[in-house]
């Protein structure tokens, strides 16, 4: 080796950006060990070292421990065995940090106590089984007694969530609101009430027929649209519409019982918590936002009490 290819530590950390103190550090950890001293005593190194401190200072920032690095520069193992396992063990690293930025953004944004940030941290915290259990028990609990009907293996299809094994950070809020959602015994109620009503709107000979929320939804959404009051004369031909469609689906003519019935199910079904919860499922599950039942029910609502004696509502 000629003399104009030794540097030393100085000419090192100029060309590379690196300082002395972190050189010398590197040198006697023997990740870039001396080519040789000077006659004056001084350490000299290689061109090799330059391209070795360069590869330390990338594997550094990328979060890679000395020992490793030591490894992989003296050929020990492979570069890209050392790259795949550290970034799996990033990738285990950022789904935790999103499991906390989510408990944290939830937590701020509704100025939760101790007791509910120690809640959602557990709920961030479930495993996948964990999960499943959750939402096993919430779902048994709305259709129980339901498992003769044929459509509703697909409708509980239809209502299980699946957070991914890598989720966005909205996806891991949305699993967290879901969660307090299914555990509560209030909204639990109202859904079983939704499966059970349901289910009386299907049972019925022939075909299977649209449920009274479908019946109401088909009709008002061109009346929603044109921006018509429900309580106007406007809105008559609607609620007609919907009434008698709903007799005749249901074999009963369209009297005062009918309509009252039909208050009474749409009333049940416009719970609020029912469309977030379907909004939520949209977001785990990578789907389309469905319509909302709310505005078309509130809209019929008005217009049918309107319509009715006042003792009937």
């Amino acid at each position: 080796m000629s003399e104009e290819t030794r540097y030393t530590i100085g000419h090192l950390a100029r060309r590379t950006g690196l300082s002395v103190k972190t050189i010398r550090y590197y040198a006697d950890s023997g990740i870039v060990p001396a080519t040789d001293r000077s006659p004056a005593g001084y350490r000299q190194y290689g061109p090799d070292a330059v391209a070795r401190l360069e590869l330390v200072r990338t594997l550094r920032d990328l979060g890679v421990d000395l020992a490793t690095i030591r490894r992989v520069v003296d050929c020990e193992v492979p570069l890209h065995e050392v790259a795949a396992a550290h970034a799996e063990a990033l990738a285990v690293q950022i789904r935790v940090l999103r499991l906390r930025q989510a408990v944290l953004t939830v937590a701020a944004r509704r100025e939760a106590g101790p007791t509910e940030v120690d809640d959602l941290h557990r709920l961030a915290q479930l495993t996948a089984r964990e999960r499943e259990h959750l939402m096993g028990d919430f779902l048994d609990a709305v259709f129980a007694g339901l498992g003769d009907q044929p459509t509703y293996p697909g409708v509980i299809v239809s209502m299980t969530p699946d957070l991914p094994d890598d989720p966005a950070i909205e996806q891991v809020e949305a699993w967290l609101e879901l969660a307090e959602l299914c555990r509560d015994r209030s909204f639990r109620a109202s859904m079983r009430r939704l499966a059970r009503q349901h289910a009386a709107d299907h049972d019925v000979p022939g075909l299977p027929r649209p449920d009274a929320v479908a019946v109401v939804r088909d009709a008002v959404a061109p009346a929603l649209a044109a921006g018509l009051d429900p309580t106007g004369p406007e809105a008559d031909a609607v609620v007609t519409a919907v009434t008698s469609r709903y007799a005749r689906l249901h074999g009963h003519p369209d009297d005062a019982d009918l309509r009252q019935r039909l208050l009474d199910r749409l009333t049940m079904a416009n719970d609020p918590r029912r469309d977030r919860y379907l909004d939520l499922l949209s977001v785990l599950n990578g789907w389309s936002t469905g319509e909302a039942i709310a505005p078309a029910a509130d809209w019929f609502i008005r217009a049918l009490c309107a319509r009715m004696p006042a003792r009937a509502r």
